[in-house]
């Protein structure tokens, strides 16, 4: 594996609660490290480490501006989480076309529809 190779993937990033408010906080803005610190109740050194993970996946970059190291989030990162997303959105909208389905049918109309899908079942 050569050096550049990226320890961490986007899921393994996102997979964090943490590392998800760090990425949220960033959606608005660059922010330095010590700000985005003052937002948790753990050790700087702790945000530090997680923004490392999400540097090496490649969802965020610090850059040093004076004294202090400032971090910004990288959008176009979100594109493979957003691919894979992506795929399953066909389960979601074959259950909405179904609801709305019945929701415009009323009752009766939805319970053939039911019975339909339940006798494709057996």
């Amino acid at each position: 594996m050569s050096e550049s190779a990226q320890k961490y993937d986007v899921f393994q990033a996102i997979a964090d609660p943490t590392r998800r408010e760090v990425l949220r906080l960033l959606s608005k803005k660059e922010l330095p490290i010590s700000e985005i610190t003052s937002h948790f109740s753990m050790s700087r050194t702790a945000v530090a480490k997680h923004l490392h993970i999400l540097s090496e996946a490649n969802l965020v970059s610090g850059q040093k501006v004076g004294r202090e190291k400032r971090y910004r989030l990288h959008p176009e990162s979100f594109s493979e989480l957003h691919e894979w997303l992506a795929y399953f959105d066909q389960f979601w909208n074959n259950k909405l076309s179904m609801l709305k389905h019945i929701a415009e049918n009323g009752p009766d109309g939805g319970l053939k529809v039911v019975k339909l899908l339940e006798s494709d079942d057996k």
